[in-house]
């Protein structure tokens, strides 16, 4: 079949890679324009478009899809097939009508479960024991087309949204080349979804990210897992006798206990573990705010710090 590719995020690249390999035509790719970045503020493609590049494949790079010129472009272009990958554009029934085998979405959770922007970080902060990939059908609700396959996928206990992220990436490639071979030899079979049993998966933000230590030290743990590596989990430190604040990212934590209820939470305790409304954790890495990735140990040392300082939430504005 002749495939029109839609994507912008690197959790395609596997897929776009194995599309290539497979029996089927890889025609064209539609991405995001370029974007400033840097300290320079030049033009830098996204992992889609570079991967266009070097792989010497036609691409276009469209604001919007749904404008008269991408329909256009569509319809020039008569794929048989529409693959939308990590694109972040919601794709209009116009477009979905051009390809006449419709178009399909590589979604990164088990749906109905966690539609939305976000769905393997909330999997890790909901302390989701399994997540996966489902190959659904385009649809006007937001992931909420009919189910074509699915493939799960263990979370482990230290595993971070860039983790799970990675290892679905690889998940999906074959089970979309699969999917693509079934719908070609028309023998695929689409299931519809429960939207009693769907959960949402929202856009994240910074604010997000904001720790609070009268949470519990599972709960603490899973939020900062889910968030790295963006937006990032933070907090702020508190050194008790400078009453000097320090932001920093919390990158790695280690569950001490989930028992035990601390009216002191937040707090260092002798050990160098943070106590938390309920257990405690250690903190293994964090990032001070203008520093590099270092051990809680290291940054107490270069401040003088130590037991009785304490983590506090950090302020809106943070």
């Amino acid at each position: 079949m002749k495939i029109v590719y839609c994507g912008c995020g690197k959790f395609g690249i596997d897929s776009l890679n194995a599309i290539k390999a497979s029996g089927h035509t890889l025609a064209h790719i539609i991405t995001h324009p370029a974007k400033q970045a840097g300290r320079g503020q030049k033009l830098r493609p996204n992992d889609i478009e570079q991967w266009a590049l070097e792989n010497k494949t036609h691409f276009s790079a469209i604001e919007d899809i749904n404008t008269a010129t991408g329909i256009a472009l569509l319809r020039k272009l008569a794929p048989d097939l529409l693959v939308v990958i990590a694109f972040g554009q919601k794709i209009s029934l116009e477009i979905i009508s051009i390809p006449p085998k419709g178009a399909i979405n590589v979604h990164g959770s088990l749906l109905p479960k966690y539609r939305g922007a976000a769905p393997i970080n909330w999997a890790i902060i909901n302390d989701e024991k399994f997540t996966g990939i489902s190959v659904i059908t385009l649809a006007q609700t937001m992931d909420a087309g009919e189910i074509l396959a699915t493939a799960e996928l263990k979370i482990a206990e230290d595993d971070t949204a860039g983790d799970i992220h990675d290892a679905l990436a690889k998940l999906a490639a074959p089970l979309l080349v699969q999917t693509i071979d079934k719908i070609a030899a028309g023998t695929a079979e689409y299931k519809k979804q429960d939207n009693s049993k769907a959960s949402k998966a929202p856009k994240l933000s910074k604010t997000v990210g904001f720790l609070d230590f009268a949470d519990s030290a599972q709960n603490i743990h899973n939020k900062v897992r889910g968030l790295c590596p963006w937006p990032g989990a933070t907090a702020t430190f508190v050194n008790a006798k400078a009453g000097k604040k320090i932001p920093a990212i919390i990158v790695k934590t280690q569950i001490i206990s989930t028992d035990g209820k601390n009216a002191q939470f937040g707090t260092i305790d002798e050990n160098l573990n943070i106590l938390c409304g309920t257990g405690s954790l250690k903190i293994i890495e964090l990032k001070p705010q203008g520093g590099k990735i270092m051990d809680l140990k290291s940054f107490l040392n270069g401040r003088g710090s130590g037991k009785g300082d304490y983590f506090i939430t950090p302020e809106s504005d943070v």
